[in-house]
């Protein structure tokens, strides 16, 4: 089952529910602390880890996807790295589609598999605690509306870790539209002045398949769904209303009758992320149209010789 995350998640500061949650979110942490992290495993391949602090939405993929590309663009035999999830089958396939996929319930084989292979580069979409690995390189990735919530840890806030964790790290990418980047990076640079920052921001790759004259009824099941509909947004499409759903969302008939329903209504076009598509029955795929996005690196030039 796919839950949306807690409004109180998204709050600037804390709130009562978040204080009640504390003690578990307490005892989590403490758990985190006491795992054996001294046997992590060095891979011949090199190995570079794009992950998140932040619970979701901080476009880890996209990152990979984009790196995979540059990578792959400089004569480098780049992959991706995936630990299975059952519910995250949309972002298996998008990565499927740009690149080649060692996929595994442990990160640790599907890495050894890559090297098997003769690649030169493994990128992990997430993994950043996993703590039986030894990555080469890490990012940590944020979103810049998102950002660190109410700053606490699960459940009490959307932190997989304090943001204090930032002192052991060298990268952070921050992405989505370039707002508040200033503000960010100050707050960043608090924790660790010696952290390299990286910006992104998402770009509409097919804008030529909508109209602006159009009316649109926009709907996605991401993490980052306020980055989706700032995007649209400002590409000057009249948008008339938006739907957000669970991240990883499996969408039902129901589900997608009552939007196509709802956009009758309104006489809208119906718009969703490539993402969402990916996860629909294919009956739907003449009334719903994709929008297709690339993140594009400020800094391509400096984030690259971070890594080669």
């Amino acid at each position: 089952m796919n839950l949306k995350k807690p409004k109180f998640w998204k709050l600037k500061n804390p709130n009562f529910f978040a204080y009640l949650l504390y003690p578990i979110s307490f005892i989590i942490i403490l758990i985190n602390s006491l795992k054996n992290k001294s046997h992590r495993k060095k891979f011949k391949i090199k190995t570079i880890c794009i992950g998140n602090i932040y619970l979701g939405g901080t476009g880890k993929t996209s990152l990979s996807i984009k790196l995979n590309k540059i990578l792959n663009k400089k004569n480098f035999k780049s992959c991706f790295i995936k630990k299975f999830y059952k519910d995250q089958l949309d972002e298996q396939k998008l990565l499927k589609n740009n690149g080649k996929l060692f996929m595994a319930s442990k990160r640790l084989d599907a890495i050894q598999q890559a090297e098997n292979e003769n690649y030169d580069i493994a990128i992990l979409d997430d993994g950043l605690q996993d703590n039986s690995i030894n990555c080469d390189i890490s990012f940590v990735c944020f979103n810049n509306l998102n950002w660190i919530g109410n700053g606490m840890s699960i459940p009490s806030g959307p932190l997989r870790e304090n943001i204090k964790s930032l002192k052991k790290y060298n990268h952070v990418f921050i992405n989505g539209n370039l707002e508040n980047i200033d503000q960010l990076k100050e707050e960043i640079l608090k924790i660790n002045s010696n952290l390299k920052i990286h910006l992104g921001k998402y770009e509409i790759i097919n804008l030529n398949e909508f109209r602006k004259d159009e009316k649109y009824l926009i709907f996605s099941g991401i993490g980052n769904h306020e980055t989706f509909v700032s995007m649209v947004k400002k590409a000057q499409l009249n948008v008339l209303k938006e739907i957000e759903f669970p991240d990883h969302y499996n969408y039902e008939k129901k589900d997608i009758d009552k939007i196509i329903s709802e956009a009758s209504d309104l006489n809208c076009k119906i718009v969703t992320t490539e993402k969402d598509y990916l996860r629909m029955d294919n009956t739907y795929f003449d009334k719903i149209k994709v929008m297709k996005s690339e993140l594009k690196i400020i800094d391509e030039d400096k984030f690259i010789k971070s890594i080669i």
